[in-house]
């Protein structure tokens, strides 16, 4: 038995726009109430919410029966993490802050098996194997494996080019908060610089034929991206839209009170 085929990274190959959302909650009951609202993929966090490994692998076991594929944002470019993320069963990775082409090129080395890489090979007693029952696993593996890089930095801008040629490599997500702040403008992802910083990037992502992904609170910005070639656009974080949703709610009924 192969490993499973990887839905999301064919649908980039193809180019077909992938609408997603992130997960910030870190809990597996929010991930699963996630998974029935339609997205086609969803971010498990573990940059900037509040998981470890086991709390990675219960969301993925959520998501996987479910439409909405697991985007497992990893907290650092380190080997071991890419490898225990892996084994949990995640099929796609998001790996921030690569300013260079080694950075991806030795992310890419970390989620492919020998000869191609350097991921450990002790996935046999582990959840992305059904615990062995997928006998050819390590042998069909890295096909399935869908790569993200975040692209974060004017550094990583000024080196995008060399990025995108990295055999390997799906995709490169423009991080717009963090870009911001490296151009000097914190907290300002919409000054007109810094968006025409991105949208050349997204040019250019797709014009090398890979994935161009981004996140936006703005449906306006959403179209946009889109339509400039964007195949993995995020419009939102669980977290944010509870709390908008709850104090919208909050002030209507307080309004009610004469």
């Amino acid at each position: 038995m192969p490993a499973p085929h990887n839905p999301f990274k064919a649908a980039l190959a193809a180019k077909q726009p992938q609408i997603g959302c992130w997960m910030s909650f870190g809990e597996t009951i929010g991930a699963e109430l996630m998974s029935t609202t339609g997205f086609d993929w969803l971010v498990v966090d573990g940059e900037h919410g509040p998981n470890d490994l086991r709390s990675i692998t219960d969301q993925v076991r959520v998501l996987d029966p479910s439409r909405s594929h697991a985007v497992v944002r990893v907290p650092i470019a380190e080997d071991w993490v890419l490898k225990q993320v892996l084994d949990t069963g995640a099929q796609t990775v998001l790996v921030p802050m690569i300013d260079t082409a080694a950075q991806a090129e030795a992310v890419v080395q970390a989620c492919r098996y020998a000869p191609e890489g350097v991921r450990g090979m002790g996935g046999y007693g582990a959840r992305v194997t059904q615990f062995g029952a997928i006998q050819d696993y390590a042998t069909t593996a890295n096909a399935e494996i869908c790569v993200l890089v975040q692209a974060e930095t004017r550094t990583a801008i000024d080196n995008l080019d060399y990025i995108l040629a990295v055999d390997g490599v799906d995709g490169v997500f423009i991080g717009p908060a963090d870009l911001s702040a490296d151009m000097g403008l914190p907290g300002q992802p919409e000054a007109p610089e810094v968006q025409a910083v991105i949208k050349d990037a997204i040019t250019r992502i797709a014009a090398a034929g890979k994935a161009p992904g981004i996140l936006t609170f703005s449906m306006e910005a959403a179209k946009t991206y889109l339509d400039l070639g964007a195949t993995f656009v995020a419009v939102g974080i669980d977290t944010v839209i509870l709390a908008n949703s709850a104090r919208t709610l909050s002030k209507d009924a307080k309004a009610l009170i004469k």
